[in-house]
C-alpha cells in the first residue's frame, strides 16, 4: 500500500496567546519566534512561553516550529547553540533556519527546516538541502504550480512547505538588501524597514515623470484558498500562513478559514491525512476579507498576471462594502448589500489616489453618519477595514478544539472500572473499590450524563456505554470524581505517547549547486564559510551586512514595473514612450535604477 501523505496547516504566532488560538482554530503546526535570532526581531518569545505553547499544542499532536532564521555573526554562534539546546529541552519539534553555520554547531537531534530566506526556488537547491539532512523546505513564494511539481518529483524525500496566505515580499526572500543599504536595518537580520511599502515616483532617463507618488513596489496579499487542492497535487505538504507580526484576531480568522477549506478536501482525498488531532468548533463564520489585507492575489502560481500590486496604498483595505450613492451634510447613503454597525471603520481612495478613512458614528440601514464627514463623491467605492461586530466575536472565545473519546463503565468483583479511549488509540483503564447497592430508580441515563461532563478538558464524548449486571447505585459525586481521575490520566498518557521526530545531522560533502558565492550567499560567519567549502564552493564573498559590495543589486523582483505599465517586450509585445533606464525616486530624493532581466523574467533594483 502507498502510505498516506501527512498534511499540515501551519499558522503563525507572534506570542503565546496567538499560538494557543492558532491551535484552537485548527492549526496542525505553529511557528513562533525564538528568544533571539528570528527573522522578525520584534516577535521574539521567552523560553517559558515557548514551553507553555509546546505543552498545550502537543496535547492535540500539534507541532511547534521555532524560527532561528537570521544570519549570524561569529560572536553569536555560541549563544545560538546554547539557545537551541534550551529550545530542544522545551520540547520544540523543529527549527526553521537560514544560516548554514547552525549545521556546524553541536546541536541536539532536532529536525531542521530550510527557511524561505534561503531562496529555495530551484530543484538543485532543494535537492541539496534534502541531501544535507533538512526535513522540510520552505519554498519561494514566486514559484508556479509546475515549478513546485518539478521540485517534488525530483526531491520526494523532503517535505515541501508553501505560503498560502498573507503579506508578500516583492523581492525574493533572502535576496533583499534595500533596508540594509538605506537604513542599516538588515532583512536577513530580522530588522526589515519595509522599503517596498514606501511611495515612489517613476521617472525615465530624461527625468520625465511616468508615475507620481505611488507605492510601486507594494504587492497585494497572497490568497491561495482556491488553489489548495492544486498545491496538494503539486506536492506541497505544509500550508503556511504568513503573519508573525499579526494580531490574534487575524490568526483566529485566517487559520479557521483554511482549516475548513483543507478539511473539505481531505474528506474527499483519502490519500492525504491530517497531521494533528481534535475537532474544531467555531462560534463564528471565518471571512478572509475581514482581516488585514491589501487586496488579494494568487501571485505567480498559475503564471504572470497584471493585477498583483497595490499601488495606491500599503495599508489594509479590508472588504468592499459598496459605492457611495448620495452625500448630504451629515450622512451618506451607500448602494450595496452589506450592513453597517456603529463603530465600523471605513476607507476609500480619493481622486488623488490617497487612502482616506473615517469612523461610523451611527448607522441606519444604508445611511451612514460619520464622526467627521469625509470629502467624497457619489460613485466612490467604500471598503470596511474594521468591522466592529466581527471584532467583538474575535475578542471573545471564538473556537474550541476537542478530541473525541469513548467511555465504558463496567463492574469488577470489588467495585467498578472505567475505560476511556481517544480517537488516536490512547486507552486508560482504572478500577475503583466501591460497594454494590441496588438503586430504587433507573440509573443508566444519569450515569451517562455524569460521564459526559468533560467541561473545560481537551476532550468531548463521542460514546458512553454502561455495561453492568444490575441497576447499581453510584452517587453522581463519586462518578464525577472517577471521571476526573481517568481524564487526567488520559491527558498524561497523550503527552507521554507524543513522539517528536528525531533527526541527527551527518557530515555530508555533496556538491553545492554553485562553485562561487557572491554577497547573495549571505555568508556572515566562519562556520557558514566552512560549510560551503566542505560542499565544493571555492570562492565565497562576505555577506552584504559585513562588506557592502560596489554596485550591488538591492532587490530581485518577479514583479515587473515594465509589465505593469503594459510595456513588456516578451509577454505583451509592448513599447514604452519613455526612455530607459527607469528610476524609482523616493520622497527623500534617493534614486534607484531599474534593470530588466527578461531572460529570467526579473526586475532588479539598484541604488544609483
Amino acid at each position: 500500500m502507498i502510505p498516506k501523505r501527512s498534511i499540515e496547516l501551519l499558522a503563525p504566532a507572534k506570542d503565546l496567546q496567538c499560538g494557543i488560538e492558532a491551535v484552537n482554530h485548527g492549526a496542525d503546526a505553529v511557528y513562533i519566534g525564538a528568544p533571539r535570532f528570528g527573522a522578525r526581531a520584534a516577535a521574539g518569545n521567552s523560553l517559558e512561553d515557548i514551553f507553555s505553547l509546546v505543552t498545550y499544542a502537543h496535547t492535540y499532536n500539534v507541532r511547534i516550529y521555532v524560527t532561528v532564521n537570521t544570519i549570524l555573526y561569529d560572536s553569536e554562534l555560541k549563544e545560538t547553540e546554547k539557545m537551541i539546546w534550551e529550545l530542544y529541552r522545551a520540547g520544540v519539534d523543529a527549527l526553521i533556519i537560514q544560516d548554514m553555520a547552525i549545521t556546524q554547531l553541536n546541536i541536539p537531534p532536532i529536525p531542521l527546516h530550510g527557511s524561505t530566506q534561503m531562496d529555495n526556488r530551484s530543484v538543485e537547491k532543494v535537492h541539496f538541502l534534502s541531501e544535507a539532512g533538512f526535513r522540510q523546505v520552505v519554498l519561494a513564494r514566486e514559484l508556479s504550480l509546475a515549478e513546485i511539481r518539478k521540485i517534488h518529483e525530483a526531491c520526494p524525500d523532503v517535505s515541501l512547505e508553501a505560503f498560502i496566505h498573507g503579506a508578500l515580499c516583492v523581492s525574493y526572500s533572502g535576496q533583499c538588501y534595500a533596508s540594509q543599504s538605506c537604513y542599516g536595518r538588515s532583512a536577513n537580520r530580522g530588522e526589515c524597514a519595509q522599503f517596498c511599502r514606501l511611495s515612489f515616483d517613476l521617472v525615465d532617463a530624461e527625468n520625465r515623470t511616468i508615475v507620481k507618488n505611488k507605492h510601486l513596489l507594494s504587492l497585494k496579499d497572497m490568497n491561495q484558498s482556491d488553489n489548495l487542492e492544486a498545491l496538494l497535487d503539486a506536492g506541497v505538504s505544509s500550508f503556511k500562513i504568513e503573519g508573525r507580526l499579526k494580531d490574534v484576531s487575524y490568526v483566529k480568522n485566517v487559520t479557521a478559514y483554511y482549516r475548513q477549506k483543507l478539511d473539505e478536501i481531505l474528506k474527499r482525498r483519502t490519500e492525504f491525512v491530517r497531521s494533528s488531532s481534535g475537532n474544531v468548533h467555531l462560534f463564528f463564520t471565518p471571512q478572509l476579507e475581514k482581516s488585514f489585507n491589501r487586496g488579494f492575489t494568487d501571485y505567480f502560481l498559475k503564471g504572470r498576471k497584471p493585477d498583483i500590486y497595490s499601488f495606491d496604498t500599503p495599508k489594509s483595505l479590508g472588504e468592499e462594502v459598496g459605492k457611495v450613492k448620495d452625500v448630504r451634510s451629515n450622512y451618506l447613503t451607500v448602494a450595496g448589500i452589506k450592513s453597517f454597525s456603529n463603530g465600523d471603520g471605513l476607507c476609500y481612495v480619493d481622486d488623488k489616489g490617497v487612502l482616506r478613512g473615517f469612523r461610523v458614528n451611527r448607522a441606519e440601514a444604508n445611511k451612514i453618519f460619520p464622526q467627521m464627514m469625509p470629502h467624497l463623491k457619489p460613485g466612490t467605492v467604500l471598503f470596511r477595514n474594521y468591522d466592529r461586530d466581527f471584532m467583538r466575536v474575535m475578542e471573545g472565545t471564538s473556537a474550541t478544539r476537542k478530541i473525541g473519546v469513548s467511555i465504558l463503565l463496567t463492574e469488577i468483583c470489588y467495585g467498578f472500572a472505567l475505560t476511556i479511549e481517544d480517537v488516536d488509540g490512547n486507552r486508560v483503564v482504572m478500577s475503583f473499590s466501591y460497594p454494590k447497592e441496588k438503586a430504587r430508580t433507573f440509573q443508566a441515563d444519569n450515569q451517562k450524563a455524569q460521564l459526559e461532563k468533560l467541561g473545560n478538558t481537551p476532550f468531548e464524548v463521542e460514546r458512553v456505554d454502561i455495561s453492568l449486571s444490575d441497576n447499581w447505585f453510584i452517587p453522581s459525586s463519586v462518578l464525577g470524581e472517577w471521571r476526573r481521575h481517568i481524564v487526567e490520566r488520559l491527558l498524561m498518557l497523550r503527552r507521554i505517547n507524543y513522539r517528536r521526530e528525531v533527526s541527527r545531522l551527518r557530515n555530508t560533502h555533496h556538491s553545492y549547486p554553485e562553485r562561487e558565492l557572491t554577497y547573495l550567499g549571505n555568508v556572515m560567519n566562519s562556520k557558514a564559510e566552512d560549510f560551503y567549502r566542505q560542499h565544493g564552493v571555492t570562492r565565497i564573498a562576505p555577506a552584504f551586512e559585513r562588506e557592502k559590495p560596489d554596485k550591488a543589486v538591492l532587490m530581485f523582483c518577479k514583479h515587473c514595473l515594465r509589465y505593469s505599465m503594459g510595456w513588456c517586450p516578451v509577454h505583451q509585445k509592448g513599447r514604452s514612450p519613455y526612455k530607459e533606464p527607469y528610476f524609482l525616486v523616493s520622497n527623500d530624493g534617493r534614486r534607484f535604477r531599474l534593470q530588466f532581466d527578461c531572460k529570467n523574467c526579473l526586475m532588479e533594483v539598484s541604488a544609483e
